[in-house]
């Protein structure tokens, strides 16, 4: 896309701005230049974080793709540059660069990939498998992204309260099975690590898949 377009459909948003609703119309779709996006759908009585955005990704294309209400609410993080793009450029821009089209489908098999993933993840009826799994999932994505192995250290940029969403849990409950995570050696924090920021650092993924197998299997034969 050339500066000029990028220019015309570019929008800059405050945090907090909320893009918008679960059961709006969707007439646009967004394009993320700078800053952070989030995306909440309600579950019961509360708005869950279902994903936070970087730059480089795009969200509400689904509702354009099938015209129906929106799925979800979008809110944004960090101050971000967005571009904004209606149905009818959407539709011509599928038609005339074969290489966003592809790119496209790729992003949304991914995105369903994880969908499922996470619907598996809500199945579990143990917190301890909750977390764990959550963190090994989200660490397999930062090593498949940067081609590093599971003897590599990985920094999640989540908060613990973030977490505790992701899992459906309270932050409270998620804090204390990541205190003995820590107490393992199996996480720590970024800062205890020496990164600056938030999150925490899989020191080695590894040792977190051997953990998961080891409750897998105590769970399997409780008695053993």
């Amino acid at each position: 896309m050339s500066e000029n377009l990028i220019e015309r459909f570019a929008r800059d948003y405050a945090s907090g701005c909320v893009l918008f609703r679960e059961g709006d119309p969707g007439d646009f779709m967004y394009v993320i230049q700078a800053g952070t996006v989030e995306i909440r759908r309600r579950v019961g009585d509360s708005e869950r974080v279902l994903a936070i955005l970087p730059p480089g990704e795009f969200f509400g294309e689904m509702a354009l793709i099938n015209a129906r209400p929106r799925s979800a609410t979008a809110v944004v993080r960090d101050d971000a540059r967005l571009l904004v793009i209606e149905s009818r450029t959407f539709e011509a821009m599928l038609r005339g660069r074969v290489e966003i089209a592809v790119r496209m489908i790729k992003t949304l098999a991914g995105r369903l990939e994880r969908a499922n993933q996470q619907v598996e993840l809500l199945l579990l009826p143990n917190a301890n498998h909750r977390v764990v799994q959550c963190l090994r999932q989200m660490s397999e994505q930062q090593l498949e992204a940067t081609g590093g192995g599971q003897e590599h250290a990985v920094h999640l940029p989540i908060q613990v309260d973030e977490l505790a969403q992701r899992v459906a849990l309270t932050t409270p409950e998620v804090a204390e099975i990541l205190n003995r995570l820590h107490a393992a050696q199996l996480v720590t924090t970024a800062s205890d690590y020496g990164i600056e920021g938030h999150g925490l650092v899989i020191p080695e993924v590894g040792r977190l898949l051997d953990f998961l197998e080891f409750l897998e299997l105590r769970d399997r034969f409780p008695g053993a």
